[in-house]
């Protein structure tokens, strides 16, 4: 059973920045891809930026030029530097892993609370 752990969220200014990490357990494999999603009341759950083992990212067009999303394959980890916060990126943010491509093996942390509040 794969557990992903997030830390880094919080409280943060507007044009402030935060840093998230998650990592990921259990695995033998290091996961196809990682990503964080994230959540805001009321609305639905959205891909914020993924990362592939490759390296090869994408991300929301809300948040292109804001943020970056890194990982490091021997430890499993992937992390979200968020620059430039706005008030619209406040959300619980989750990280996901799909350890394998093609099958149902798909994870999701407990999820980390950030707010952009002035």
């Amino acid at each position: 059973q794969v557990q992903l752990v997030e830390s880094g969220g919080g409280l943060v200014q507007p044009g402030g920045s935060l840093r998230l990490s998650c990592a990921a357990s259990g695995s033998i494999f290091s996961p196809h891809v990682m990503a964080w999603y994230r959540q805001a009341p009321g609305k639905q759950r959205e891909l914020v930026a993924g990362i592939n083992s490759g390296g090869r990212t994408n991300y929301a067009d809300s948040v292109k030029g804001r943020f970056t999303i890194s990982r490091d394959n021997a430890k499993n980890t992937v992390n979200l530097q968020m620059n430039s916060l706005k008030p619209e990126d406040t959300a619980v943010y989750y990280c996901y892993a799909k350890v394998r491509p093609g099958v149902p093996d798909d994870y999701w942390g407990q999820g980390t609370q950030v707010t952009v509040s002035s």
